[in-house]
């Protein structure tokens, strides 16, 4: 295991090297090296620094980089393809943990007696979770299950990742210009310290299992057994959403998929009280008979009054042109202070609108472009006043998170989806 010490020590380093390059860089086009030329290979290794090292280690730098990747197509041109290539390989699991952590993990969690539990038990992992690994299993009475072990420490680990990464938030600044990387940083320590408590990851999986039990369009695992740092849980056999997205889809059958994803996001909250917080291509997967498998229940939202319905109305108005409808309610509520101007608060929220403005939307990648440059257009004081005049109560803000990261991801599938007519059906607040 990586010692909390050797953690900082790789994080440290990252924006020492990148201004070294920098500085090389400068340096080579002083002597006549093409400036293009130099640009793009100073970027490339920046990238293949940070993300290798993001990728070794685990927990929060980890989860760091994946949120990243989510918001990929959003990078400015320029900085898209090396980081492309460094951002997908990061959706790949860190360093395994040893197979005598994983047997003593299991041995306080399960019993000494665990070995008789199950018929079956691969000591390598099958895939990483954020703060833990998983295995395939065979239940004692014959099911294959996956076995989700929390790594010693996992906690400690975390909270020294991201404390480390706060010192060092502006090196991501050098990936997404403009990016409130402190507040980034601080929204995903909230949440990544939940993922620590598999009770309560258990408690809301088997809420979601019971809910789509015979589902058409979507599965999720019933959970067989839990302790505070296990989960067991029947197996999906899938491929991740990510890497199926690599493949020569069926355009029907990705916007079949967009649906699922859209309708799951809209109406859990209303059904169940709940919200799946985690919007990621890897926690989705593609089962062999069409429906997706929805994973990884750590970062789930309390929502038990639903989907808040002044922020759907919020949206309803931008959906429909009435901007300053759509500013005087946010005013009223609180949630904008100061005079900033209308139109630079609109740049902040316009782009969750933009799907539900039409009967059926296309989700791509330019589209999430030209919403980031909304934003990213923003430059210095604007931008910062702008940030600091919105202020959404957590139970808003989550709602918010979740539905720019499944428009990121939808993005990067390609897919045209009804979702206007989904938010009338399941958002209170909408019709």
């Amino acid at each position: 295991m990586t010692t909390v010490i050797g953690r900082r020590a790789r994080l440290a380093a990252v924006p020492l090297s990148f201004g070294g390059r920098a500085v090389a860089g400068w340096g080579r086009r002083l002597a006549g090296a093409d400036a293009d030329a130099v640009s793009a290979d100073v970027l490339e290794r920046n990238a293949e620094q940070l993300f290798a090292v993001l990728g070794q280690l685990r927990g929060g730098a980890m989860k760091v980089g994946q949120a990243l990747s989510v918001y990929e197509p959003m990078l400015p041109a320029e900085f898209a393809e090396p980081y492309r290539r460094a951002l997908t390989r990061l959706q790949a699991a860190g360093p395994a943990m040893p197979v005598a952590d994983v047997h003593r993990v299991l041995d306080t969690q399960l019993g000494s007696a665990w070995r008789t539990r199950f018929r079956e038990f691969d000591a390598e992992p099958a895939a990483a979770a954020s703060v833990g690994q998983v295995h395939r299993a065979v239940w004692h009475d014959g099911r294959a299950v996956a076995v989700k072990v929390q790594y010693p420490g996992a906690g400690d680990a975390l909270d020294a990742d991201l404390r480390t990464l706060e010192r060092f938030s502006r090196v991501l600044t050098m990936i997404v210009p403009e990016l409130d990387a402190r507040a980034v940083l601080a929204e995903l320590r909230r949440r990544m310290l939940d993922e620590l408590d598999y009770r309560a990851e258990a408690a809301h999986q088997r809420v979601f299992a019971a809910a789509f039990d015979g589902d058409e369009h979507l599965a999720v695992a019933k959970v067989v057994a839990s302790a505070p740092r296990v989960i067991v849980s029947e197996w999906l056999d899938g491929e991740p959403l990510g890497v199926a997205m690599t493949r020569d889809t069926d355009a029907a059958q990705r916007d079949r998929w967009a649906r699922t994803i859209v309708e799951t996001m809209f109406s859990t909250p209303a059904r169940l009280g709940l919200l799946h917080a985690d919007p990621h291509p890897g926690n989705v997967l593609v089962l062999p008979d069409g429906r997706l498998g929805l994973v990884d229940f750590g970062a789930v939202a309390e929502l038990p009054d639903g989907v808040p319905p002044v922020l759907a109305t919020i949206l309803r108005h931008v959906a429909d042109g009435d901007a300053d409808a759509a500013v005087a309610l946010m005013r009223a509520e609180g949630f904008v202070a100061g005079e900033v101007a209308a139109s630079d608060v609109l740049r902040f929220v316009g782009g969750l609108a933009d799907p539900l403005r039409e009967p059926r939307f296309r989700f791509h990648r330019a589209w999430l472009a030209r919403h980031g440059a909304r934003v990213t257009d923003l430059r210095g004081r604007a931008y910062r006043e702008t940030g600091r005049a919105l202020s959404l109560p957590a139970g808003h803000m989550v709602v918010v998170r979740v539905l720019s990261g499944w428009c990121a991801v939808l993005a990067q599938l390609d897919c045209t989806v009804d979702a206007r007519g989904l938010a009338r059906e399941w958002l209170p607040g909408f019709r």
